[in-house]
């Protein structure tokens, strides 16, 4: 990375990251939760690699990328940081899960089980350690991917019998044309199908990735451990 960016677009980013940590503090707070008990994930997806950087100045070491390549390419970029973890959060590809385990720490995008028995195999084989999260259509928007509760509820058997990934908990996002409050109601319904899960299986599923910049206040209400902002960190840059 050889660009530079401006002190006033490093700045603002500053800003806008601690304002974020401020908001998520705050909805926490206002839901009788701990504030360290969620964590944010900056989605990168909108810049470059020496903006992203700026970002990680900033604080953030939590970092989303929805395409695989874009994030292999990021973290070889942004590999002179120490202690970053990448977060895949767009749809996945069998032709992509093999570069992917090799750079991320979690994949929030596991929408099948044919899916996780691949990428179970494939971290076998590299003998890594990833933590991956079932996607969940808790909106029932034919556009968004993921199981259905039903289907999540069928596929006990498998998820439970993984043996080289440690499937951590669930991911949703809330319907494109949803409300504040239709999306916080999609949001309980995913704590609830998340719990459900967890005594059925027996696994722990502590972790719960669902909202964004625009309703991540209503997702800590009902639960959330991650929430995912990304443009709100770039609003006003200049460069």
């Amino acid at each position: 990375m050889n660009e530079t960016l401006s002190d006033e677009t490093r700045a603002t980013i500053q800003r806008n990251w601690q304002a974020a940590c401020a908001d998520v503090r705050d909805a926490a707070i206002a839901s009788a939760r701990e504030p360290a008990e969620v964590r944010i994930v900056g989605v990168s997806k909108y810049v470059d690699s020496i903006t992203t950087s700026a970002l990680i100045d900033a604080g953030c070491h939590d970092l989303g990328e929805a395409r695989p390549q874009q994030l292999a390419e990021k973290a070889t970029d942004l590999a002179q940081y120490s202690g970053l973890r990448w977060h895949l959060i767009g749809s996945l590809q069998r032709n992509k899960v093999r570069r992917t385990l090799e750079v991320a720490s979690t994949i929030h995008s596991i929408d099948s089980v044919k899916l996780l028995r691949f990428v179970d195999t494939v971290a076998g084989e590299l003998n890594v350690n990833c933590a991956v999260l079932l996607e969940a259509n808790i909106s029932g928007d034919e556009s968004k991917h993921g199981f259905t509760p039903d289907q999540l509820m069928e596929s006990v058997e498998d998820i439970g019998s993984t043996k080289n990934v440690r499937i951590v908990g669930l991911m949703g996002m809330a319907g494109l044309e949803s409300n504040l409050s239709e999306a916080q109601s999609q949001f309980a319904i995913l704590r609830t199908l998340r719990d459900k899960l967890s005594r059925s299986s027996g696994l722990k599923l502590a972790e719960l990735s669902m909202g964004m910049s625009g309703d991540f206040k209503q997702a800590i209400a009902e639960g959330a451990t991650m929430v995912r902002i990304g443009s709100r960190l770039f609003d006003g840059i200049s460069d």
